[in-house]
């Protein structure tokens, strides 16, 4: 894995003041970052409780102000709000006159590119699209976790390298995404690593129903092992039951599940199904086979029945 040293902040003279809006889980968690790199924050907005402690936690004695007088006091601003808040966000600010020409705005949204921050663009500001591919917590340990981490870059060509210099003060790795392809681009990261979270959560609570006592005990290994070896081998790495086409356990799998979590069964069976279509497509569940099994998927989503359970 490609190990990245930061270089000693005072070989760095371009030092920045940096302010945040919206004192999510993300943007303490950069900002701290980038005062590790030399930088220093200088203000930073947050409407909740919640906010208000991450920013104390993480940037101790940055004062809390207004996102217009974050963006009077800083060089370098991060936009950390929610998806559906950036738009209006930055249309305010823009109209408002709060954006300042040569200012470098910084979103974390994965879903937008630069094009989102143009209200700004047009009043002179640098946009820039730093989207980590990580998830937080909103503690310190997120700092450290952005050592290595990739980030999907879009920005202006003549910024490409000013946005990639930005990410390996963070200690992160950048990955240059083009704006037509950030939605397909964030669609990937939430496929892989929000429904991981729900699959596995999912997973706890029918080994706890099986009389489990310590299913995090039972999964770590087993989730560890098929996730190293998902990233190393791809869909050659498939093994259970459909990828064997083993219809009857399939079958008893969908009647367990309909009888002690329903709310399951349809997870179940699109993952069962989308197993099913890529095991075939990669010559791993043999064609003769896959016939019964999605046979028995099939019906149950049809008619609720579970097949035969053998």
């Amino acid at each position: 894995m490609t190990t990245f040293q930061q270089p000693d902040p005072k070989d760095r003279p371009a030092r920045l003041t940096v302010g945040v809006v919206g004192a999510g889980r993300v943007g303490p968690a950069l900002a701290a970052s980038l005062q590790l790199a030399g930088h220093r924050p200088v203000a930073v907005s947050g409407v909740s409780d919640a906010s208000k402690r991450r920013a104390g936690a993480l940037l101790p004695d940055v004062p809390l102000v207004p996102p217009a007088d974050v963006l009077d006091r800083a060089e370098l601003v991060l936009l950390t709000v929610p998806d559906d808040a950036l738009p209006g966000l930055v249309e305010g600010l823009a109209e408002t006159g709060a954006v300042r020409p040569g200012q470098l705005l910084v979103h974390t949204s994965g879903r937008y590119g630069a094009s989102v921050l143009d209200p700004a663009l047009r009043a002179g500001a640098l946009p820039l699209a730093l989207h980590p591919a990580m998830t937080f917590t909103g503690t310190p340990v997120d700092v450290q976790r952005l050592a290595g981490c990739s980030f999907g870059v879009t920005a202006p060509e003549e910024l490409r390298l000013a946005a990639e210099a930005l990410v390996i003060e963070m200690g992160g790795e950048p990955e240059w995404i083009a704006e037509s392809a950030r939605p397909l681009y964030h669609a990937a990261l939430a496929l892989g690593a929000n429904h991981l979270v729900t699959l596995v959560a999912q997973s706890m609570e029918l080994l706890r129903t099986a009389g489990v006592e310590a299913p995090d005990r039972m999964l770590g290994p087993l989730l560890g092992a098929a996730l190293d070896n998902a990233l190393r081998s791809g869909d050659a790495a498939l093994t259970g039951p459909v990828a064997r086409g083993d219809a009857g356990t399939v079958a008893a799998h969908v009647a367990e599940l309909r009888e002690h979590a329903p709310q399951a069964v349809a997870g179940y069976l699109a993952m069962a199904r989308a197993t099913a279509d890529r095991a075939l497509a990669h010559g791993l569940l043999k064609p003769e086979l896959a016939e019964d099994l999605l046979g028995v998927l099939a019906n149950g989503t049809a008619d609720g029945t579970e097949g035969d359970a053998r």
